[in-house]
């Protein structure tokens, strides 16, 4: 294996011709580790360091009444916001400090509204069909009587 990739490393390429020919061929053979590099920046470094930035924005932006959830699945809505740590309020009377860098998401306020509010309509929803098949169950139950 060393003889083959000396060479190529080398500029040489197998090919004993001349200065012209090797330069050529030192080009050809770096074309392949340029292209990986190229390949690794698009694919990996680029959208880690995106990813990277919006995570510190999203941090940055955590403010009182946002609704989070930590790196260990925690859900709770933001009490107190400090320099580096953030006060949950996780159920009546439980309040969990974490650090900022343990939250995971952010839900803001106006999410966390519409989605009290689809709930509520999805409940009212729910129970007038269970009231319209009480009705009618209990019409059923009359016409039988009669």
């Amino acid at each position: 294996m060393n003889s083959f990739v000396l060479p190529l490393l080398m500029g040489m390429g197998g090919q004993g011709g001349g200065e012209g020919a090797g330069g050529a061929n030192f080009l050809t053979s770096m074309l392949p580790f340029a292209a990986i590099i190229a390949i690794f920046y698009f694919l990996i470094i680029r959208p880690q360091s995106k990813k990277r930035k919006d995570t510190e924005k999203m941090l940055s932006s955590v403010k009182k009444g946002d609704r989070v959830v930590t790196i260990g699945g925690i859900h709770g809505t933001v009490q107190n916001v400090r320099d580096t740590t953030v006060i949950i309020k996780v159920d009546d009377g439980v309040k969990l400090e974490f650090n900022r860098g343990a939250i995971a998401s952010v839900q803001p306020v106006l999410i966390v509204r519409e989605e009290k509010e689809e709930k509520a309509e999805k409940e009212e929803k729910v129970e007038k069909e269970e009231k319209s098949e009480e009705k009618e169950g209990s019409s059923e139950a009359e016409n039988t009587q009669k």
